[in-house]
């Protein structure tokens, strides 16, 4: 529709993110926004344990399935792979009502589990899942907790594979040879990535706190469907502006890149930043995993030309992409280990680790981990 009317986003987005937003709030209010905040709340709410979740429903997962495809529809910057951790995490929670009463796994364990196996088949990386749920979703678990979560990622994976084949996110890539040379490549990707993806988290996390002394807060607060109609006109005006690039969740983008088959113009990282966080702050269904990996490989675009003669293009795009997830997410394991599985770059697994560990540390400086703060915002309310 864009090609054909370049103009028509500037209707289709706001319009239908006051849509998607006006049915969020009114029938499924837990189901806007990535989804990994609430999985987290949903694990850590004060509850008995036979009581039902608010959090992790299937009337929530399946709301989410319908609205997060029409926010990508309609051209917000969002993924898919934040949402498929609630969508999933709902999937198996509600299975809680077919265990023998005196069964040893709880309904919190399956949460844990169906967490896990959302990232495991939305990346096709299963050791990405078992590390998501230690680091980002179970931190208070106790070890018995592992059967059942592997047990999960290993179905999903393979409910995954015959869906699709086994697959690689990004595809088969040539990463070529690591030497030494990589050491500047990850002191410098580390440092950007972790600054850019500390403000984006910082940037996200201050406007959802303002309060209604100021406009903006205003505007969020008492006229939500004003607000979503708002950042929709803006997504569309930055789609206008970029040619298109600054819709959808990158995904194609971050893959034409590091493929070698197009070059991405040196604005592409700060078009798909505005338009995730106006993506988000409108308060549709949608991730922003996959959107943080394009925008990684936006800035390794631009890091290219300091590293003449240096690492191929493959490797300073997983070290931008696996940086700037780590600064975003502040879960610096999994984000090394989902790009390390996603370009099946075992030779890269230090080099990862080391941009993925020092962007992560530079990010805490400006802001704090985002999902367990948004999720104690849902526990508050």
């Amino acid at each position: 529709m864009r090609r054909a009317y370049p103009w028509a986003p500037l209707l289709v987005t706001p319009l239908t993110g006051i849509g998607i937003v006006w049915i969020t709030r009114r029938w499924f209010p837990l189901a806007g926004g990535s989804g990994i905040p609430q999985t987290i709340a949903a694990l850590e709410e004060n509850r008995e344990e036979s009581a039902p979740s608010r959090f992790v429903t299937l009337k929530i997962a399946g709301s989410k399935l319908f609205l997060g495809v029409s926010a990508l529809a309609a051209g917000f910057s969002v993924g898919r792979e934040g949402p498929s951790v609630q969508v999933a995490a709902s999937i198996m929670h509600a299975f809680r009502r077919f265990l023998p009463q005196d069964f040893s796994i709880t309904p919190r364990h399956l949460i844990l589990a169906g967490g896990a196996a959302g990232i495991s088949a939305a990346f096709n990386t299963p050791l990405a899942g078992i590390i998501f749920a230690i680091e980002e979703l179970g931190r208070r678990f106790e070890q018995k907790t592992n059967g059942i979560l592997i047990t999960a990622i290993v179905i999903s994976g393979l409910v995954s594979i015959s869906m699709q084949g086994n697959y690689t996110y990004f595809g088969q890539l040539q990463v070529g040879n690591i030497d030494k040379n990589i050491l500047l490549p990850v002191l410098l990707c580390g440092l950007v990535c972790g600054i850019s993806g500390g403000l984006f988290s910082r940037t996200l996390l201050q406007t959802i706190s303002l309060t209604e002394r100021t406009r903006l807060g205003r505007l969020r607060l008492y006229h939500p469907l004003y607000w979503a109609g708002f950042c929709g006109l803006l997504v569309a005006l930055l789609g206008l502006a970029s040619d298109g690039i600054a819709h959808g969740s990158g995904y194609l983008q971050a893959h034409e890149m590091l493929d070698g088959t197009l070059h991405l113009p040196w604005y592409y990282a700060t078009v798909k930043f505005l338009a995730t966080i106006f993506s988000y702050l409108s308060g549709i269904p949608g991730g922003i995993f996959a959107p943080a990996l394009s925008i990684g490989a936006g800035i390794a675009t631009n890091l290219m030309p300091l590293f003449q003669n240096g690492p191929s293009v493959i490797a300073i795009g997983a070290l931008c992409m696996a940086g700037f997830m780590a600064a975003v997410t502040q879960a610096p394991l999994t984000s090394f280990i989902i790009v390390m599985e996603m370009i099946n770059g075992h030779s890269m697994v230090i080099s990862l680790m080391a941009v993925a560990m020092l962007a992560s540390f530079v990010s805490r400086i400006f802001s704090p981990p985002i999902y367990s703060t948004l999720a104690k915002q849902h526990l508050e309310k």
